[in-house]
């Protein structure tokens, strides 16, 4: 006898699973497409952090010195701002980089208030941007070799090196700070050195002397042909009032010098350069 097929008889059961159809997978509608690999980074932007003037030489100056940077290092982002009087103002230009690394450069001459200070305060007041603060330009020998060059063009000649009448006032803006004195003072001591006679600083504002007392002091002295060598950056109220001691013999401000333009971007690189995170703001000391 044989056994009665089922009613519903089975379907073999398959050996292997189906296959499975892979998802179609699509990117986040608005997700940022990824830099091909082996892409450089961006190089950070340079902020130069001038002081401000009422004197509208000075915005001026600063861009045309700006854009020497610029001729020097073609493709680096180079943003201006202001610590106060014009426009952009630091936190300004901080605010349009938001995300961004930034150095930035105080087109300054010695490390006084604005450079302990107002800038610590305001990158820290600009979370958003990745900052270092750099040296102020001055003390350095590129500055010494555009305080030359301004003295040339205000008639020192090679012959004034060691003549015992002569000598040269540095007219500098003043602070209380004593390391602004002391950077002050060393520049002194470079330009004394380079040009063979005695070098004096001297301030128009919050410390001694003024600039006519240093002449006079010079004069009692002998030193009857002097000149002052303008320390400022750029032209405004100070650096006329300490040309107006001694007007046929004053240099021009520093501005748009060559030398200057690459002492800027000499205190960018050295920032780069040194052993700091970019996410933290750091004040190096001046060389």
């Amino acid at each position: 006898m044989t056994e009665p097929a089922p009613e519903h008889p089975q379907a073999p059961r398959p050996t292997t699973a189906p296959p499975r159809i892979p998802r179609p997978t699509t990117a986040a509608p608005h997700a940022p497409t990824p830099p091909p690999y082996g892409t450089p980074t961006p190089a950070p932007v340079l902020v130069a952090v001038a002081h401000g003037s009422r004197d509208p030489r000075a915005p001026r100056t600063v861009r045309a010195l700006l854009d020497r940077v610029r001729d020097l290092r073609p493709g680096l982002d180079v943003r201006l701002a202001h610590i106060e009087l014009n426009a952009p103002l630091l936190p300004d230009t901080l605010d349009g980089l938001r995300g961004a690394d930034a150095v930035l450069v105080p087109l300054l001459l010695g490390r006084g208030h604005h450079v302990k200070r107002d800038l610590p305060a305001a990158t820290a007041a600009a979370p958003a941007v990745r900052t270092r603060i750099a040296e102020p330009l001055g003390p350095h020998p590129l500055l010494v070799e555009a305080l030359h060059e301004r003295l040339l063009d205000a008639g020192w000649t090679p012959a004034d090196r060691g003549d015992p009448r002569t000598a040269v006032v540095l007219a500098a803006a003043g602070s209380r700070d004593p390391d602004s004195a002391r950077d002050t003072r060393r520049s002194a001591r470079l330009l004394a050195a380079r040009l063979g006679v005695p070098v004096v600083p001297a301030y128009a504002s919050a410390a001694a002397p003024t600039v006519p007392a240093a002449l006079r002091a010079l004069a009692a002295r002998g030193r009857h042909r002097a000149f002052v060598a303008s320390y400022f950056t750029a032209p405004g109220r100070f650096a006329s009032a300490c040309a107006a001691a001694v007007p046929h013999r004053a240099a021009a401000p520093l501005g748009d010098h060559p030398a200057t333009a690459r002492l800027v971007l000499h205190r960018y690189d050295r920032a780069l350069s040194a052993n700091a995170p970019a996410d933290t703001v750091t004040l190096l000391a001046s060389a």
